[in-house]
C-alpha cells in the first residue's frame, strides 16, 4: 500500500534537459514553468533577504577598503547576472567574507592609499578572475577544486578568517589602521590601542552590535540578528547626533543612481600583478560555490552542471567589475536566509537587486547615519562563521598528519600573506596527491582459517602461505613516480619470504593505469626475476589495464600464461605445477627472529 506524502510543487525544467539558448541560460528555462505562486514566495523572500543584503554589502565593501557604495553595486550586478546564467535555483551570490582579505591583498599594495585607485584595481580584479572562471568552464575544469582538500581548506579558510577578524577590530574600537598583512593588523591593533585612540562610542556600538547578531544566532536564529544591530546603531547615531560630537565614523550619503558601465583602466604591469591574485580569487571562489551549489541541489531534488555553475560565477564577476564592483561568490550566510524565507528560484535575486536599485535611485540618505563599527561588527560575525574549530579538532583526533597540514595551511596565510597562503594551500595538496600515490600501500597476502579470499599477512599473522608462492598486492596506478619502489618492494617481499621463492604473484585489482615509465619498469623487473629462477604473474588485472600492455609489448613479453583471471587461479596453478604445502606464516615469522 502506497503511502500519501504532502504535495510538492513540481520540479521546474532541468537544465540539462534544456537545448540550445536555454542550456547557455538557465534563467530562461526556469521562466518556461514560472507561475504567480512562485512568484509570490519569491516576492516575500526576496524583500526579507534586502534586510540583510544592504548591510553585508556595506560591510564587506568597506572591509575591502573600498566605499560602502561598491558594496551594494557588487550587490545588484551579481544577483541580477547570476539569475539570468546560473543553474542554482536558490543560491545567492555576491561580496563574501572569503573574498575579502584576498581583494585587500591584492588591491591595497597597488592603490597606495588612493580609494578612487583602489576601486578601479578591484572592479579589474573581478574582471580578470571572472576571466578565469568562464574559461575554467568552458575547458571543463571543474573538477580542479577536488584538488583542495576538506584540511585544506579548513587551513585557509581559518587563516582568511582570522586574518578579516582581526583587520575589523579597529573599526569596532573606533579607529582606523592603515591595512596590510595579519601582522601589521595585528600590531596597529595593539599600537592603537595603547596610544588610546579608542572611540568609547563607536565601542559600544560595535560590541552592542556583535552582541546582538551573537545573541540572536544562539537564542532566536529566525530573527534577522545583522539587521537589528545595523537598524539599532543607526538610530542611536541619528537619534543622538553621536556622528558630530563623538567624531564616530558613519557611512554618509551614498551617491544617488545606478553604476554606470565603466571598463577599468590598469597598467600593463598592475595587469599582470592582479592575475596571479586573480587565479587565487577564482579557486577559492569556485571551491565555495561548488560545494554550496552541490548542496543545495540535492536538497532541492535537482542537478547542477558544475562547469555552468564555474561559468556564471566569472560572468557575474565580469559584470560588477563592468559596473564599479568587486569580486563576489556564493553566501553560505544568506543563501540559508533566502530559503527560509521561502525561495524556490532566481526571481527571489533580482527582486533583492530591484529593491537596492530603488534604495540607490529613491532614498540614498537612508544609510547616511550607519556606525562604521556596525558594518565592522557584521564582518567580524561573518568571519566568526567561517571558522572550523571543531573540524579542525576532528582532525587532530582521527588524522594527526591531516591536522598537520591544516596547520600549515593556516600559518601560510597568517605569516606569509592571504594570496602567497592560498598558493601554498594547492601546492600543499598537489604534494599530498603526489605523496600518496607515491608512497601507496602495499601488502603481502596469505589464507586466514574461516575467512574467504586472501588477506594481508601483517594484519593477520595467524595467515598461512604457500611455500615458494608470494601473493603480493599493490594499490595504488603503477606511474613513473612509484614504479621504482614497486620494483624495490617486490623484490623485499621476496627476500622476507619464508621459503625460498619460485612465483611471485601481483593482486592487481588495485591497478587502475601503468604508464611507459613503469611498463619499462616492469620489462626489466620480469627479467631480473627471469634470471633469478622466478615467475613473475599477474591476477585481476583490470582489461583496460592488459590493453595498455598489449600496446607496450609487455603482456606478450611476460606471456599471456602468466595473467590470471582471479587470485585463487593463480594460486591453484602454481599449486598444480609445484606440488606444494601451505606454510604457517605465524610459526615461520617466530623462527626468523
Amino acid at each position: 500500500m502506497k503511502t500519501s506524502h504532502s504535495p510538492v510543487a513540481p520540479p521546474l525544467v532541468r537544465h540539462e534537459q534544456a537545448q540550445g539558448v536555454r542550456r547557455w541560460i538557465p534563467g530562461l528555462a526556469i521562466l518556461d514553468q514560472y507561475d504567480r505562486n512562485l512568484f509570490f514566495s519569491d516576492l516575500s523572500a526576496g524583500l526579507v533577504l534586502t534586510a540583510l543584503l544592504v548591510p553585508v554589502g556595506m560591510g564587506y565593501a568597506e572591509a575591502t577598503g573600498l566605499l560602502a557604495i561598491y558594496g551594494l553595486y557588487a550587490t545588484v550586478v551579481a544577483l541580477l547576472a547570476y539569475a539570468i546564467f546560473g543553474p542554482s535555483r536558490t543560491l545567492v551570490i555576491g561580496p563574501d567574507s572569503a573574498l575579502v582579505a584576498l581583494i585587500v591583498a591584492s588591491v591595497a599594495p597597488l592603490a597606495d592609499g588612493d580609494p578612487g585607485r583602489a576601486a578601479v584595481l578591484a572592479a579589474a580584479l573581478a574582471m580578470i578572475s571572472g576571466t578565469f572562471c568562464i574559461l575554467a568552464g568552458i575547458a571543463r575544469l571543474g573538477f580542479i577544486t577536488d584538488l583542495l582538500s576538506k584540511p585544506i581548506r579548513y587551513g585557509y579558510l581559518n587563516g582568511i578568517a582570522l586574518t578579516l577578524l582581526v583587520s575589523q577590530l579597529p573599526k569596532v574600537f573606533g579607529f582606523s589602521v592603515k591595512s596590510g598583512s595579519f601582522l601589521q593588523d595585528v600590531t596597529g591593533l595593539v599600537n592603537g590601542i595603547r596610544e588610546g585612540k579608542i572611540n568609547w562610542v563607536a565601542c559600544a556600538i560595535g560590541f552592542a552590535c556583535l552582541v546582538m547578531i551573537f545573541g540572536c544566532k544562539r537564542w532566536a536564529p529566525r530573527m534577522p540578528g545583522v539587521l537589528f544591530a545595523v537598524v539599532g546603531g543607526t538610530l542611536a547615531v541619528a537619534l543622538f547626533d553621536l556622528a558630530t560630537w563623538t567624531q564616530i565614523a558613519v557611512v554618509g550619503v551614498l551617491p544617488q543612481g545606478l553604476p554606470a558601465f565603466s571598463i577599468p583602466s590598469i597598467t600593463a604591469a598592475e595587469f599582470s600583478t592582479l592575475c596571479a591574485d586573480a587565479v587565487a580569487i577564482a579557486l577559492v571562489s569556485i571551491a565555495d560555490m561548488s560545494v554550496l551549489s552541490r548542496i543545495y541541489a540535492m536538497r532541492g531534488n535537482y542537478y547542477v552542471d558544475d562547469n555552468q555553475e564555474i561559468i556564471a560565477l566569472g560572468i557575474a564577476n565580469m559584470a560588477t567589475g563592468l559596473f564599479h564592483g568587486f569580486s563576489v561568490t556564493s553566501s553560505s550566510s544568506r543563501t540559508p536566509v533566502a530559503l527560509a524565507a521561502g525561495a524556490r528560484t532566481q526571481v527571489t535575486g533580482v527582486v533583492g537587486a530591484v529593491s537596492i536599485a530603488l534604495l540607490l535611485v529613491f532614498a540614498p540618505k537612508l544609510m547616511q547615519h550607519v556606525p562604521v563599527a556596525s558594518l565592522g561588527a557584521i564582518v567580524i560575525s561573518a568571519s566568526w562563521g567561517v571558522i572550523e574549530i571543531a573540524e579542525v579538532r576532528r582532525l587532530y583526533s582521527l588524522r594527526r598528519g591531516e591536522f598537520v597540514l591544516s596547520s600549515v595551511c593556516f600559518l601560510g596565510v597568517v605569516l606569509l600573506g592571504v594570496i602567497q597562503g592560498i598558493f601554498v594551500a594547492v601546492g600543499l595538496s598537489l604534494l599530498v596527491f603526489i605523496w600518496r600515490a607515491w608512497r601507496p600501500y602495499y601488502a603481502v597476502l596469505g589464507r586466514v582459517e574461516g575467512m574467504k579470499g586472501y588477506h594481508d599477512i601483517t594484519r593477520h599473522p595467524e595467515a598461512r602461505l604457500i611455500s615458494g608462492l608470494v601473493l603480493f598486492r599493490w594499490d595504488a596506478p603503477l606511474f613513473f613516480a612509484n614504479a621504482e619502489m614497486f620494483r624495490d618492494q617486490v623484490l623485499r617481499s621476496i627476500s622476507n619470504a619464508p621459503t625460498p621463492t619460485r612465483w611471485i604473484v601481483v593482486a592487481a585489482e588495485p591497478v587502475t593505469d601503468v604508464d611507459i615509465t613503469a611498463a619499462d619498469v616492469l620489462a626489466e623487473l620480469d627479467e631480473e626475476l627471469f634470471h633469478a629462477g622466478i615467475e613473475l604473474c599477474f591476477a585481476e588485472m583490470k582489461g583496460r589495464v592488459k590493453d595498455h600492455l598489449k600496446t607496450y609489448g609487455l603482456f606478450t613479453k611476460i606471456s599471456a600464461e602468466h595473467f590470471f583471471p582471479t587470485i585463487g587461479q593463480a594460486v591453484d596453478r602454481y599449486v598444480e605445477v609445484n606440488e606444494v604445502d601451505w606454510v604457517d606464516w605465524e610459526d615461520t615469522r617466530k623462527g626468523n627472529r
